[in-house]
C-alpha cells in the first residue's frame, strides 16, 4: 500500500463519515458544517485522481456559495425543525425506493467493471495524456463540443428554476406605495399640474 492509497482511504473515510453525520445530526447548523467537510474531502479525492479543475470547482461553487448560503439561511430563519421532522415517516417508502435504485446502479457499475475489466478501456472518448492535454482543457473540449447542447439545456433549466423560485417567493405588499411606469408615461400637462386657488387667510 503506497502513500497515495493511504491518503485515499483517509479522505474517503472522513467523507463517508461526515456525509452520514449530515443526515444524523439533530442540529441543522451542524449538518451544514458536516456537509462542508464532506465537500472538502471530496475535493481532495478529485485531486488524488488528477482532476484538479473539478476539485477547485467543487470548493468554489459548493463550499464557497451553496453550502455557505445554506448555513446563513438556516441560522437566520426561525424554522421549527421538530415540526418538520414530524412527517418524515410518511416519506420513508419513497426514500427507501430511491435508495434501492441508487444501490442497484452502484452494484451494476462496480459489478460490470469487475466482470468485464476491458469495458473501461473501450470508451469512445478516453482520457488524454496529461502531458499532451491538460485536465481543464480536455474537460472544456468535451463539454463545449460534444455536449454543448446538453450544457445549454442545463443552463436553461437552471434559469427556469431560478425564475420559478423568485416568482413563488415574491409577495406584493399592499401597504406600501409602488412605482407605476405606465401611469407615469401616460401623464400629460393637463393632469400633471394642478392649479389651486387659495383664498386669503386660508392655508392649503
Amino acid at each position: 500500500m503506497g502513500l497515495h492509497a493511504v491518503f485515499f482511504y483517509i479522505f474517503a473515510f472522513v467523507a463517508v463519515a461526515s456525509a452520514f453525520m449530515v443526515i444524523a445530526s439533530k442540529n441543522p447548523v451542524h449538518s451544514v458544517l458536516f456537509l462542508i467537510l464532506t465537500f472538502f474531502n471530496a475535493a481532495a479525492l478529485f485531486l488524488l485522481t488528477g482532476a484538479e479543475f473539478l476539485a477547485m470547482i467543487l470548493l468554489v461553487v459548493y463550499v464557497g456559495a451553496v453550502a455557505v448560503l445554506f448555513l446563513f439561511v438556516v441560522m437566520m430563519l426561525d424554522v421549527d425543525f421538530a415540526e418538520l421532522r414530524s412527517g418524515v415517516l410518511q416519506y420513508a417508502p419513497v426514500g427507501a425506493l430511491i435508495g434501492i435504485i441508487l444501490a442497484a446502479e452502484l452494484i451494476i457499475v462496480v459489478g460490470g467493471s469487475v466482470l468485464n475489466p476491458v469495458a473501461a478501456k473501450s470508451i469512445t472518448m478516453p482520457i488524454p495524456n496529461p502531458a499532451e492535454r491538460a485536465n481543464t482543457a480536455a474537460l472544456g473540449d468535451v463539454l463545449y463540443t460534444n455536449y454543448i447542447y446538453f450544457f445549454q439545456l442545463a443552463g436553461l433549466i437552471l434559469l427556469v428554476a431560478m425564475i420559478g423560485a423568485i416568482v413563488l417567493t415574491l409577495r406584493h405588499r399592499t401597504d406600501i406605495k409602488r412605482q407605476d411606469i405606465a401611469t407615469q408615461v401616460a401623464r400629460d400637462p393637463k393632469t400633471a399640474v394642478t392649479t389651486v386657488k387659495v383664498k386669503p387667510g386660508q392655508g392649503i
